[in-house]
């Protein structure tokens, strides 16, 4: 489907900036990128392109985001009794900032 204005294909409904980012990944590989790399990851919503999570980053954070990165994480297998389910697929995304713009979580 592409918009007729901008000419740019539109996923899904618009989101707002809190709608985007949904929380971020404290893990032990995430606080050494953000300790060395200045990157942050966060999972986001699945329809949120790289241009709304930047800006969306920005708008949240007031940071300056230099690049973003983007992976769909598949969903594990796990099983209940004798039935093998999946759990949903989701998104995350790895933004870098400029050198100057720190995050603070703690």
């Amino acid at each position: 489907m592409a918009n007729p204005e901008i000419g740019v294909r539109v996923r899904g409904p618009k989101l707002e900036p809190h709608q985007i980012i949904l929380r971020p990944l404290i893990t032990e590989k995430g606080t050494h990128q953000f300790t060395h790399r200045n990157a942050y990851p966060f999972k986001v919503n699945s329809w949120a392109t790289k241009t709304e999570i930047k800006s969306a980053v920005q708008e949240l954070f007031g940071v300056r985001v230099k690049k973003v990165r983007t992976q769909t994480r598949l969903g594990k297998k796990r099983r209940y009794r004798f039935k093998v389910g999946t759990l949903p697929s989701w998104k995350k995304a790895i933004v870098t900032l400029h050198a100057e713009d720190r995050i603070e979580f703690f």
